[in-house]
């Protein structure tokens, strides 16, 4: 598989590790539409689903793959045949299809998961391979909690991968465990130890176990990762999953710092798509959540909101317009100062001199103190209320 050295690619997994969450099970239809606005989001990857698990999972990955030809279809397997057949019978209709295989590669899968041993596991990571390049030229291969396995097996397993014929090398955080350092070095051990690491794309899929899947990402790409794996509002098993969202925007404001990488992500539909999958999938976005979540681009301190009003860059390094957002809210409460009500006032058409602004902003601190929300009826009424010229 050729690659572009300087674009990094978007694996977007949300309709297979996202939709993995309890409740947030789609129907084909449902998975479709999402599929769609990824495709014009500019995923590169939508992994459709893990074929061999239900009926429905194999009609899904069938169904997006016919409604879908701008992107690569990828279907999940484990290592055994049978999965990887059926994979490859889901992509039948795939402009361009891709199996993705794997099995653990830490001692603890190892000896836990499967009771086996490093090299009977080794052998069926290659056979895996090769099964799945009989049907697809494309073949990605997870090692699954490889954020805890040995460098050194995995740098042999990841070797004897590539040599059997996978174009893509996913090195999965399973269980959110590496610390961001810790991630960029296993990726830089495997980029200097496996000598064919040149033929295929280094993937990172991170979970969120301990916050850190985005950093941990981003420390990858940063390593020489030229793939993230992420959904959209981050979600995924347990604490979900590195955020597509996140990992855009930081490769766009730090466009400096990743060497020319560029995505085709068109961030402008973040916040479309991020309310249709929190309203899909029935998983509300947290507010505080970066890049989509209800307050990421609202100020209600009055410092921030003084400091916002004069120069919005002093208190944003993203603008709102282009993530989908029409403008920062500026939200009215105790804390909030007279530019603040100021800006509110002449929005809804009062234009106050200094001295009854004092007034108003005297009576708004009384009434802020006992009301969390203040709604424009709120200060017209204070206004109109008030004897300005008492």
């Amino acid at each position: 598989m050729l690659h572009d050295p300087n674009h990094l690619y978007i694996f977007d997994t949300t309709l297979r590790d996202g939709e993995q969450v309890p409740g947030c099970q789609l129907s084909t239809p449902e998975k479709v539409e999402i599929g769609i606005e990824l495709q014009r989001l500019g995923v590169d990857i939508v992994e459709a689903g893990f074929p061999v698990s239900s009926p429905g999972d194999y009609q899904s990955v069938v169904e997006l793959s016919k409604n879908l030809q701008d992107v690569i279809i990828c279907a999940l397997t484990r290592a055994n045949e049978n999965d990887i057949k059926v994979a490859a019978e889901s992509l039948q209709y795939a402009k361009r299809g891709r199996i993705h295989t794997g099995i653990g590669s830490s001692d603890t899968h190892i000896q836990y998961k499967f009771n086996s041993t490093r090299d009977k596991i080794l052998e069926r990571a290659v056979a895996a391979v090769k099964y799945a390049k009989t049907f697809v030229e494309d073949v990605e291969f997870y090692a699954e909690d490889a954020g805890r396995a040995d460098d050194e097996y995995l740098a042999r397993m990841i070797e004897a991968v590539i040599a059997a014929g996978a174009t893509v090398v996913n090195i999965p955080d399973t269980n959110g465990y590496c610390l961001p350092h810790q991630y960029a070095a296993k990726i830089q051990y495997l980029k200097e130890n496996v000598k064919n690491i040149d033929q295929a794309i280094i993937s990172v899929h991170c979970h969120n176990d301990l916050g850190l899947a985005t950093a941990n990402s981003i420390a990858g790409v940063i390593a020489g990762a030229r793939q993230v794996e992420c959904t959209i509002n981050g979600i995924g098993e347990r604490a979900g999953n590195t955020s597509l969202e996140e990992v855009a925007m930081i490769t766009q404001v730090h466009h400096n710092a990743f060497d020319g990488l560029k995505t085709n992500i068109n961030s402008k539909q973040f916040t479309s798509i991020s309310r249709k999958v929190a309203s899909m999938m029935h998983m509300p976005v947290q507010p505080n959540k970066a890049i989509v979540g209800r307050n990421a681009f609202a100020h209600s301190s009055g410092i921030h909101q003084d400091g916002f009003l004069k120069h919005r860059e002093n208190y944003e390094i993203i603008k709102p317009e282009d993530v989908g957002l029409d403008e920062a809210d500026i939200i009215l409460t105790a804390r909030s100062g007279r530019h603040a009500l100021k800006h509110h006032l002449e929005r809804i058409g009062f234009q106050l001199e200094k001295s009854d602004l004092d007034i108003v902003y005297g009576k708004f601190l009384d009434l802020a103190d006992g009301k969390k929300n203040i709604t424009d009826d709120d200060l017209t009424q204070l206004v109109n209320t008030t004897t300005l010229n008492a």
